[in-house]
């Protein structure tokens, strides 16, 4: 008897020891909720209650559900029989030496211990699957969703703490279709029945030790109580810790060109040093409610072996009824400290849960019920009618802009930076909305066009531009994966990248590393550029496209952007003001207002700003 309530002790402790790894990955997860919290303190989050998951996500799987219900009573039934048989043995079998009832009796048990693995198997074949497949819908669903919001949101949202909440806030539903709500009722069913079982052997006994249960379950819930702002804490903790490491790993050239390492070295130590202790307090807690499941249970160990050595020496007890009183308490107790364990985890299924509401409740760009309108033949003529922005309110950046892009004409903006460029590049291409004024396409209002009916004719080079990790081919391909091999050969050799690719062993399906690391700067605009030629736009915008080429480069690709541009409304942000003296039109951007327009030769001949500008540069 007292190996098997060690056996529950032992069992006691893994379940804190588990206990804590899940609230800690429960509240890591909790980082990015967290700060929302603090910037947002006044604003009421959304909670998924156990009701609404039922209705959501366990009612559309009632059947699944159902089937595990009854395969968990049978293991559960199954797992008493031989307690139950244990009494007979002792008593009836052994003393009568009954060979017939004993080899009934080990068939019986035989049996009973058959249902309990094909059953444990059968749970986790139709449940557990079915979880990590409701899994891996709701992640593709998240990141549907993600990918809808508007651009500003991912200016304002940690992209680790994006990847956190798509890929693990919904693994806490496995607890809900899966084993976890399953065995919560298969742990009460088990407790209920062992309980009515030891009444039935020994009241006094079964009374004496539900005072130390009891007491053990009080000294948990205010355990737990304590531990959970520690773990809330350390998920914070561990958000800027890995934060930071990420970053230094992106940012390690930049470290090594400055001989920064020992300062980053101090400063990720300190943040280690900073997640050190708040581990170690919660390991002492963790530790306090081991050593008082240790005592109790060990205290309810001593009682039984005492009252039970009693009664069997009176003649109240005997030998099987104790034995089987001492394994059928080993089945009602370890399902009690299950429950708790049980019950995190379904806090962890319902906290993820209310992340993920979160986000799915977000408004995405198309949920805009003014936007109706289709864009099919698009002439491409963008006009811009005292548009106001501003990134932070009473800071504005655009100051009532008025221009017109007349379709298939090249319209450049100059200026110094921060004078709202990139920004009208962003408004222009649907990144960013106007506070104020009117932005129209065809004389059609920006503002109620569906975004996917303009972005289909639209394409973007950045000053910045993004490469994915993969092959060159694979890149280019990106907008049009099902172009031609011809229509794929034509932009290659319309933006030049040949020049380069034709020196690659593996040419076109050369591997250019994370961000397309493996390329010079020039390289990778020229592809960048491919990649818009191959989308056939009929609005362009260059966004410093030429920034970072050497005079080599800058000559092909000015050769490829005139043919580029032919036919199509081109807005381009340019610092060499040499390549764009054939615009339409230039607007001299200062200070959220345009301080100039007119060509090229217009601007020289008025001697202002731009003058100014192109005859620094000039001299450069």
């Amino acid at each position: 008897m007292y190996v098997v309530l060690l056996l529950i002790c032992h069992s006691s402790f893994h379940w804190h020891i588990n206990l804590q790894e899940q609230s800690n990955r429960i509240l890591n997860l909790k980082a990015l909720m967290q700060h929302l919290q603090d910037s947002k303190k006044d604003k009421k989050k959304p909670k998924v209650s156990i009701l609404k998951a039922f209705k959501t996500i366990i009612w559309p799987k009632r059947k699944l559900v159902f089937i595990g219900l009854i395969l968990i009573v049978f293991s559960r039934l199954s797992s008493l029989v031989a307690p139950l048989k244990i009494q007979t043995l002792l008593d009836d079998v052994i003393p009568n030496k009954d060979y017939e009832q004993l080899y009934s009796l080990l068939l019986i048990v035989g049996l009973a211990i058959l249902v309990q693995a094909v059953t444990s198997f059968l749970l986790t074949r139709i449940l557990s699957v079915q979880a990590q497949y409701l899994i891996s819908e709701l992640r593709a669903q998240v990141q549907k969703k993600v990918l809808s919001l508007p651009i500003r949101f991912f200016d304002n949202t940690k992209s680790g703490g994006l990847v956190s909440r798509i890929m693990s806030d919904v693994e806490g539903v496995r607890n809900l279709i899966g084993t976890g709500l399953v065995q919560l009722v298969g742990g009460t069913i088990t407790a209920v029945i062992s309980m009515i079982l030891l009444i039935q052997i020994s009241p006094s006994m079964t009374f004496f030790v539900l005072v130390p249960v009891a007491v053990f379950g009080v000294v948990a819930l205010n355990a737990f109580k304590y531990i959970r702002p520690i773990f809330r804490s350390r998920g914070v903790i561990n958000a800027e810790v890995k934060g930071r490491l990420t970053e230094t790993l992106s940012g390690v050239r930049v470290i090594k060109a400055f001989n920064a390492e020992a300062q980053e070295n101090e400063t990720f130590e300190k943040g280690v040093d900073k997640l050190f202790q708040n581990v170690k307090k919660s390991l002492t807690a963790t530790a306090i409610m081991s050593s008082a499941a240790t005592f109790l249970l060990g205290l309810a160990t001593t009682g039984i072996m005492g009252i039970g050595g009693y009664k069997i020496m009176t003649g109240e007890l005997t030998v099987g009824e104790f034995l089987s009183f001492t394994f059928l308490l080993g089945l009602m107790i370890a399902p009690i400290v299950q429950m708790s364990n049980i019950g995190s985890q379904l806090t962890e299924a319902l906290a993820g849960l209310d992340r993920t509401e979160e986000l799915m409740n977000m408004s995405a760009e198309e949920d805009d019920e003014n936007r109706t309108i289709e864009l099919e033949n698009m002439e491409g003529a963008l006009v811009f009618d005292n548009v106001s922005f501003a990134y932070e309110e009473g800071k504005e950046v655009l100051n009532n802009i008025s221009f017109q892009v007349p379709s298939g004409s090249v319209t450049a903006l100059v200026g110094s930076s921060g004078s709202g460029k990139s920004t009208i590049a962003g408004l222009s291409a649907t990144f960013l909305n106007p506070e104020s004024g009117k932005i129209t396409i065809d004389n059609q209002d920006l503002a109620n066009v569906k975004l996917s009916s303009y972005r289909k004719h639209l394409g973007v080079v950045l000053q910045d531009e993004f490469l994915f990790e993969g092959t060159i081919r694979e890149n280019i391909l990106f907008p049009r994966p099902n172009a031609t091999e011809e229509e794929l050969q034509n932009a290659v050799k319309a933006a030049y990248v040949s020049e380069f690719t034709d020196r690659f062993d593996d040419g076109l399906d050369t591997l250019i590393g994370e961000r397309g690391v493996k390329l010079s700067g020039g390289q990778r605009q020229r592809l960048a550029i491919a990649r818009a030629i191959l989308a056939n736009p009929k609005i362009i915008i260059l966004d410093e496209a030429t920034s970072s080429l050497d005079t080599e480069s800058e000559s092909l690709i000015q050769k490829s952007l005139s043919e580029l541009v032919k036919d199509r409304t081109t807005i381009v942000i340019a610092h060499r003001l040499s390549t764009i003296k054939q615009a339409n039109q230039i607007l001299v951007i200062e200070a959220g207002s345009i301080a100039e327009r007119g060509t090229h030769d217009e601007l020289i001949m008025a001697k202002g700003r731009y003058f100014d500008l192109y005859t620094y540069q000039s001299k450069i």
